[in-house]
């Protein structure tokens, strides 16, 4: 089983730049496809980027060029940097394990999630 804890959520201004980590253990992850998803209230949880075991991103068009995944395999953890943040980012954001190496954008095909955490944006 694996269990993924996510931390680095907060309130920020319009612009400024936020880190989240993603802390898993139970089993290595190095092995499997993660990614970050969000979800605003009253919409669907939606994919944001996606990290492979060989290191490749692929982001969604609303977020390329202002965040950045990465992982550190021997520390087991995810991450998430976001730049130039905007009010439309805010969400509760959500790390996320897939079986295996394969990586898929629909939320149905994620094996573990974290718990959540709240980024705000103001204006």
């Amino acid at each position: 089983q694996v269990q993924l804890v996510e931390s680095g959520g907060g309130s920020v201004q319009a612009g400024g730049s936020l880190r989240l980590s993603c802390a898993s253990s139970g089993y290595s992850t190095s092995n499997r496809c993660m990614a970050w998803f969000r979800q605003a209230p009253g919409k669907e949880r939606e994919g944001l980027a996606l990290i492979d075991t060989t290191g490749t991103t692929t982001y969604i068009d609303s977020v390329k060029g202002r965040f950045t995944i990465s992982r550190d395999n021997a520390k087991n953890t995810l991450y998430l940097q976001m730049n130039s943040l905007k009010p439309e980012d805010t969400a509760m954001y959500y790390c996320a394990a897939y079986l295996n190496r394969w990586c898929f954008w629909d939320a149905k095909s994620v094996a573990y999630w974290g718990q959540g955490t709240q980024v705000t944006v103001s204006s």
